[in-house]
């Protein structure tokens, strides 16, 4: 699969504007691949991105039902609430980033270099620090909590912006991004919601998104 990220000759303004004009240039995906562990939820969930000299600008809208939120640290385990990721290899071999955001806004992060599993987790890793990860912004349009559950349909949205100056401080320089290639996946998660879910834009071998070789390419213009 490959995905064009378009350049922002206007930078998105963090507003979470999925019909604003800006977002209207970028191309759109859906994560259409649930694995069948889940739940018959299948929430439709859509993203965006774009770039320009500084870093990337993402979006995901999603048409949800079953939210819940509890997590509003960083670092905290964000993916057991309703959850959008985005994970990105920069460089063919290198390790690769897991940007995963609830849908309060809250924030988990690593730079991963050897994903197999261990008792304490990944066997080469790197916990990205909260000065470090505070360069990531985020908006969100649900409430910085979100408990009792909502189990009726809601649509929300998340939008965030990475610099590649933070990129590089761990996966090395990245040159003019212009016409580079990376590998990349986008998945929606909701581990500790009453209906969990696991769907991927990228089609994945078995019920771990962390796992490089089955990412897509996306191509900056």
């Amino acid at each position: 699969m490959t995905f064009t990220v378009h350049f922002a000759h206007i930078r998105p303004s963090l507003q979470c504007l999925w019909t604003g004009d800006v977002w209207q240039r970028a191309e759109q995906l859906e994560l259409s691949h649930f694995r069948p562990e889940g739940s018959r939820h299948r929430p439709r969930t859509s993203a965006r991105l774009l770039y320009d000299a500084v870093g990337i600008f993402g979006i995901f809208t999603v048409e949800d039902r079953y939210v819940r939120c509890l997590r509003t640290n960083y670092a905290d385990q964000v993916y057991k609430d309703s959850c959008v990721e985005f994970f990105v290899q920069p460089k063919p071999g290198g390790g690769y980033f897991n940007f995963e955001f609830n849908c309060c806004g809250a924030l988990l992060c690593s730079y991963i270099i050897d994903p197999r599993r261990t008792e304490t987790g990944f066997r080469h890793f790197i916990a990205i620090p909260e000065e470090d990860g505070r360069q990531v912004k985020v908006c969100h349009t649900m409430p910085q909590t979100v408990e009792p559950e909502i189990t009726v349909p809601v649509d929300w949205l998340l939008e965030f912006f990475i610099p590649f100056s933070l990129l590089e401080k761990y996966a090395g320089p990245l040159g003019t991004v212009k016409a580079q290639t990376w590998r990349a996946n986008f998945n929606k998660c909701g581990d500790e919601t009453s209906h969990p879910h696991w769907g991927s834009w990228s089609q994945l071998k078995e019920l771990n998104f962390h796992m490089p070789e089955c990412f897509g390419t996306i191509r900056f213009e």
